[in-house]
């Protein structure tokens, strides 16, 4: 494909990020490509996404070098403007990014030179009540060692607007759109609808709606499923509940979830993969579904998800499992699928060495 402009979203504070943000510049030069820094923190301020690809000159690559935190933050610009993400793997436990530091300009040459696909990923976006707003003096102690916060989202024009459906707010979520307590010692009380229909009113920490992409982030850690990130669906957790049913609830994408904050609960905080964005008063409700818009992720090969949720989970094997016996051989056999099978995806069948790529033999 033709790249002709790129965006680099850094994570500063590591000198192998910066490293390789030097590696694109020259890439990017000795290719006649226009690259520019997407400084998310310029000015002292943060601005929206659309102002700082405006600022990049409108990129049609965006590059991210560091980990899930910092691709997040390329997705939300990605999306914006429609254009591709790649992610360099900087980080500790990132399911997000997609090739190693040091393969960065082999990478370059694959988007080039077009041996890549694209993968589509779902997106969230929400309606409100009301336009989210952080409290000032909230923000200035939530800032504390930290950068600036987003500026509130903007209302979305080209949707329509009313009492009972609320305000479209211009929000793009990959991960996760969660509704948490402020307060340590006061749980939030908050009423669940699936599809327009009341599940249950839960008091709990927070209640989060998760793609299958944010399945392994914050909704994993509270005790949600793992869903592949190629499925469509949305994924409602509780985060520790005070009742009974703590368990998730898997919908169909086209079965918006409602969250609405209860008349006798604290105030609650609205967060988007992870950054803060308002905060609610009792009776206000935020209601979330699909966006209209996809992440279009490049892909240099085939993602074998299992393989890296068993990598970077560490997991392992039931020692009742394996004691009377080895453990379970790798996948695939060495033969093609049959006809009958050729449709369905499986990892990659493993090279002359027997192993898979990127796999050490086992």
């Amino acid at each position: 494909m033709t790249v002709s402009r790129i965006g680099l979203v850094v994570h500063g504070g590591r000198a192998e990020a910066v490293d390789a943000a030097r590696t694109v510049r020259e890439w990017s030069a000795q290719n006649d490509v226009h690259c520019a820094d997407i400084d998310v923190w310029q000015d002292g301020a943060r601005h929206s996404a659309q102002d700082e690809i405006e600022a990049a000159g409108d990129p049609d690559l965006i590059v991210t070098l560091g980990g899930d935190g910092t691709f997040l933050r390329g997705a939300r610009l990605a999306a914006e403007h429609d254009a591709l993400v790649l992610g360099v793997d900087l980080g500790r436990v990132g399911f997000l990014t997609e090739v190693p530091a040091p393969a960065v300009r082999s990478a370059l040459d694959a988007v080039r030179d077009g041996r890549l696909s694209v993968e589509s990923r779902m997106l969230l976006t929400m309606r409100a009540s009301c336009r989210l707003r952080v409290p000032a003096g909230m923000e200035a102690l939530l800032r504390y060692g930290r950068g600036p916060l987003l500026p509130p989202p903007r209302v979305r024009t080209d949707c329509e607007s009313g009492d009972e459906w609320g305000v479209a707010l211009n929000i793009t979520a990959l991960n996760d759109v969660v509704l948490e307590k402020l307060a340590r010692d006061r749980q939030v009380s908050v009423g669940v609808y699936l599809a327009g229909r009341l599940l249950a009113s839960y008091s709990a920490d927070a209640l989060l709606v998760a793609t299958p992409t944010g399945s392994t982030a914050y909704s994993f850690a509270a005790g949600g499923p793992v869903v592949s990130p190629r499925a469509e669906a949305l994924i409602f957790t509780p985060v520790a509940p005070h009742m009974t049913f703590n368990r998730s609830v898997v919908a169909a994408p086209d079965e918006p979830i409602a969250l609405r904050v209860l008349e006798r609960s604290g105030r609650a905080a609205v967060s988007v993969d992870g950054q803060l964005r308002g905060v609610l008063d009792p009776g206000d409700w935020i209601g979330v579904y699909p966006s209209p818009h996809r992440l279009r992720a490049v892909r240099l090969g085939p993602m074998d998800f299992y393989g890296r949720l068993r990598d970077r989970m560490n997991l392992t094997d039931a020692p009742a499992a394996v004691a009377d016996g080895s453990a379970a051989p790798l996948w695939p056999v060495r033969s093609p699928p049959p006809g009958d099978l050729a449709h369905l995806a499986l990892p990659p069948l493993p090279d002359a060495g027997g192993t898979l790529p990127g796999r050490p033999a086992s």
